[in-house]
């Protein structure tokens, strides 16, 4: 059984940029779910807020498997149908939108939140009412032992991190003096710079500085010549894609030359925009590759290119992996038991012991859960940030890691 928390922890990885309004309806037909109608699937992201650009990743991938799962006759042939509600990019927003999924939408299950911060809020509203959640984009610890209807298919980071840094040791095996700098007021990034400096110290480098600023800083100029002042061979950045591009800028624009690595903040195309040219060469550890050859990553890479016109990212990969959970511990559920037959309640309880139970093949490759809900993912990759020289335009190129 796991353990109920009631502390609130870390913060995924967010994208801060502009407010962008999704234009997601909510709310379904009313009708409930045991009956032979489309079986609602409650996706709360951020529509807006300045998370929405990251909730918009989630909802990407939510959508694209939505008509891909329909389309091979969804749950034996009851179509799914999702039903969004908007967390915005706070505590509070998040609670409302599962109370309304739970209470009003009667959905079967949950995909979200977005951050990790909303997850320590709301996940407990699931928890209370016996209602399965699966976190697509949230990787602090301690997220799966909120309770037993919690699980996720987000690596944790304390898996993840450490790929970059090694990443960089074999770009340049002469690195080490090491400065760390990380977002204070964001409760992820603290978490995630916790595991950066482990790294760092058990690799057996020299940790020369650790500096710290604020999301919503513009001028780093202060930390960023302290930092240099030391001569670092390597740089490390816990941050959001506006904080975390801005200081990468100001770093170069001040003459640092070396290695830049950046955590799970940098995994979005967004952060191109905010240190252009000057992003090129930063390493970022990802639980998703584009490129991976399986059967369905093949099938949603090209769906999404085919819709969004650009490579998918890691965030969308994983909220399409979610709602595969949700499809296919549905289709073996019916099979056993004939969900049809089932309430509600009851539905959603037999739901979330049967997709602990099964092995999926999803984009981010072969996936499975612990028994109190965390993934268990074979895969991981690190990429390189490689702008074009018109220098607003880049991509993720992967490095070899093995």
């Amino acid at each position: 059984m796991k353990k109920y928390l009631t502390h609130q922890t870390a913060l995924l990885f967010t994208c801060s940029m502009l407010l962008v309004a999704c234009g997601r309806s909510g709310g379904n037909d009313g009708n409930s779910a045991n009956k032979p109608n489309a079986i609602p699937i409650g996706i709360a992201f951020a529509q807006t807020s300045n998370v929405a650009l990251l909730g918009q990743e989630g909802t990407d991938g939510v959508k694209i498997a939505e008509k891909y799962f329909n389309n091979k006759g969804g749950i034996n042939g009851r179509p799914i149908k999702l039903v969004y509600q908007d967390t915005s990019g706070d505590e509070v927003g998040a609670i409302n939108a599962f109370q309304t999924l739970i209470s009003k939408d009667k959905v079967v299950g949950i995909i979200g939140p977005t951050l990790s911060q909303q997850a320590f809020s709301a996940d407990p509203v699931a928890e209370r009412n016996q209602v399965p959640v699966i976190g697509a984009s949230n990787t602090a610890k301690g997220i799966p032992e909120i309770g037993d209807y919690v699980a996720r298919v987000s690596s944790s980071v304390a898996v993840v991190a450490p790929y970059s840094v090694k990443a960089a040791l074999k770009q340049n095996p002469k690195i080490k003096r090491v400065a760390v700098f990380y977002a204070q007021n964001d409760a992820f990034n603290k978490s995630e710079t916790e595991i950066f400096q482990k790294t760092v110290k058990n690799l057996g480098l020299d940790l020369v500085t650790v500096q710290k600023f604020q999301t919503t800083d513009t001028d780093f100029q202060a930390q960023a010549s302290d930092a240099i002042n030391l001569k670092p061979d390597l740089v490390i950045i816990s941050g959001l894609a506006v904080d975390g591009g801005n200081l990468v800028k100001q770093l170069r624009e001040l003459g640092y030359k070396g290695i830049i690595v950046g955590g799970n903040g940098f995994n979005t195309s967004h952060i191109f925009s905010v240190c252009r040219a000057l992003c090129d060469g930063v390493i970022v550890a990802q639980a998703y590759s584009p490129v991976y050859p399986s059967e369905i990553n093949i099938a949603f890479r090209k769906a999404y290119l085919e819709q969004y016109h650009r490579e998918p990212p890691q965030v969308s990969a994983q909220a399409f992996a979610a709602l595969q959970v949700y499809v296919e511990a549905l289709q073996s559920l019916d099979k056993k038991s004939n969900i049809n037959n089932l309430k509600l309640p009851q539905l959603r309880t037999e739901l979330n012991k049967e997709l602990l139970t099964k092995n999926y093949q999803t984009p981010l490759g072969e996936i499975a859960f612990t028994p109190t809900g965390d993934v268990i993912q074979k895969e991981f990759y690190v990429a390189q940030l490689k702008m074009e020289p018109n220098g607003i335009n880049g991509k993720f190129s992967f490095l070899s890691i093995k």
